[in-house]
């Protein structure tokens, strides 16, 4: 069984363009895997984290000391902002597949999205420090990153997402990362139409 875990950043949840393609894709993977094993199908296991519904509260100062605090030191506070953690980074350990809804906000991720990423990166558990620098610790995984913009930017240095969403990724140890773009959606309703076919035609080759 495969497991999906699928995230929602767009501040419009289930309605946004980003969450709907991240959801196709997750549809169309399924029933893919599901018509190659149809002796014996393979059914997936999807887990959903949205971030609109359920945002990650923004880091502070408090839940940065207790992240970094040691177990047996921790207060009753610390304990339940770690446990919060560890229920993002469960999420990430048991799937086999990430698929990332991603809108663009003023040339960035969404800041709930940030706060996600924030909760996530943890010394010792997703990462861990060597003599030769940092080394992820969520290998074996394939992510899937449906990028959804106003403008047009993939390729030019205005593309601030790309870069960052893959340092972070590859950071914790997901190096196996693929971008669908979904771009020009405020640009007419004839480039929003392309841009969107364009989008769901590149779901279709990549479930396949």
């Amino acid at each position: 069984m495969t497991t999906i875990l699928q995230i929602n950043s767009s501040l419009h949840g289930d309605d946004a363009q980003s969450s709907r393609l991240a959801s196709d894709f997750v549809a169309a993977m399924a029933g893919s895997r599901e018509r190659q094993c149809s002796t014996s199908p393979t059914r997936s296991r999807l887990i959903v984290r949205d971030l609109s519904s359920t945002p990650v509260p923004h880091l502070t100062a408090e839940r940065l000391t207790a992240l970094s605090t040691a177990a047996a030191e921790r207060t009753l506070d610390q304990q339940r902002i770690v446990s919060e953690s560890d229920e993002l980074i469960d999420e990430l350990k048991r799937a086999d597949v990430i698929v990332i809804g991603l809108p663009m906000y003023n040339f960035g991720v969404p800041s709930t999205l940030k706060a996600y990423f924030d909760h996530v990166a943890r010394a010792g558990v997703t990462f861990r420090y060597t003599a030769e620098g940092p080394v992820g610790l969520l290998t074996g995984k394939k992510a899937y990153v449906f990028a959804t913009r106003g403008g047009r930017y993939a390729g030019t240095a205005a593309d601030l997402q790309t870069a960052y969403v893959r340092q972070f990724l590859g950071f914790v140890g997901i190096r196996d990362v693929e971008f669908v773009y979904a771009e020009g959606l405020a640009l007419g309703a004839d480039q929003r139409s392309a841009a969107v076919a364009d989008a769901v035609a590149r779901i279709g080759q990549l479930a396949a």
